[in-house]
């Protein structure tokens, strides 16, 4: 075990730094610079003004030069300064990544949450009314965008019946109750969470029925049954475990996307996470911003990738992580 989770490391180690050099390379090759924005927005700015902040900010130094400045700081732990907020990359970070982590988090839970019983009761019985009614509503789960189903909530629940806010987060003053605090927070919550859940909800619950349906028709569930185990018994014991290492391997991935992902949430809810402050960084030419944004969502799909393949070996005994003598 310690062989392999030091192989892992390794790998996500030299991951994340092939990532980084991609990434810097695609924003650094992209038209105009921030001081070209600069200039655009202080008519007032002379060409000496410009080469100077050019200077400043290493941008009249070749691009692989930039880059390896950058990466020999981001080893001591300095990411550089975002030009948009005028404070360091992960002062700016850590509090949109907290907020995405809780909006994601919560959602991908909930969504799992429902998926697996709607899954597993879809295969229980294929191609029967509740099969058909659950596949009706993973259709239109995956066909339904996000933008448009977040509109559909703000106009229901915010504009006609007023229950709910129409975005942005719960500014919570200093001595309010804890109790009315996670109240407004929940309200502020409620829809992006909702419509979060609602996106991811019927490719899950697609998947747990799909990989259902195969354990079902292998001949140990078959024995199972034969010898007259309980039907709940051969659900959970013998079909549940087996059918739930591939959908592992995509709720792992779908975690990690969900931490930059979540743009069109978060950008219709006014909600600050992650995929919102990396696709403004990206617009505002911000790269020491964009680009620590996304190596953490980077980071975080391959954490997901680790705990899969720690999930595995615990759902299956068959998989073993150990290094072999």
């Amino acid at each position: 075990m310690s062989r392999y989770l030091a192989s892992r490391a390794v790998q996500t180690v030299a991951t994340l730094a092939l990532m980084s050099l991609v990434v810097y390379l695609l924003i650094g090759l992209m038209p105009g610079d921030p001081i070209d924005l600069m200039i655009a927005g202080d008519p007032h700015m002379t060409s000496e003004d410009a080469a100077r902040l050019r200077a400043v900010y290493d941008l009249d130094k070749p691009l692989l030069d930039r880059y390896l400045t950058w990466a020999s700081r981001a080893l001591q732990g300095n990411f550089g300064y975002s030009r948009s907020y005028n404070l360091p990359v992960l002062t700016v970070l850590w509090p949109r990544l907290l907020n995405t982590f809780v909006l994601a988090g919560l959602a991908f839970v909930l969504a799992i949450a429902i998926a697996l019983p709607l899954g597993i009761a879809a295969a229980e019985r294929p191609r029967s009314t509740a099969d058909y009614l659950i596949n009706l509503l993973c259709f239109a789960g995956i066909s339904t965008p996000p933008f448009w189903l977040a509109l559909l909530l703000i106009t229901l629940f915010a504009v006609s019946l007023g229950w709910l806010p129409a975005g942005g987060m719960a500014d919570v003053r200093a001595g309010t109750p804890w109790w009315t605090a996670l109240g407004e927070r929940l309200r502020h919550l409620a829809m992006p969470m909702a419509t979060l859940t609602l996106v991811q909800l019927g490719a899950y619950t697609r998947f747990v029925r799909g990989a259902m349906i195969e354990v079902l028709r292998q001949d140990y569930v078959r024995t199972a049954r034969a010898k007259g185990v309980p039907e709940r018994g051969v659900l959970w014991r013998h079909a549940f475990a087996n059918a739930l290492a591939p959908v592992l391997t995509i709720l792992a991935l779908s975690f990690g996307g969900l931490f930059s992902g979540a743009l069109i949430t978060e950008t219709m809810f006014a909600w600050p996470g992650m995929g919102k402050a990396i696709y403004q960084a990206i617009l505002e030419n911000d790269y020491n911003l964009a680009l620590v944004g996304l190596l953490i969502a980077t980071l975080a799909t391959l954490l997901g990738n680790l705990l899969a393949d720690l999930a595995y070996a615990w759902v299956d005994p068959r998989v073993s992580l150990a290094e072999k003598p």
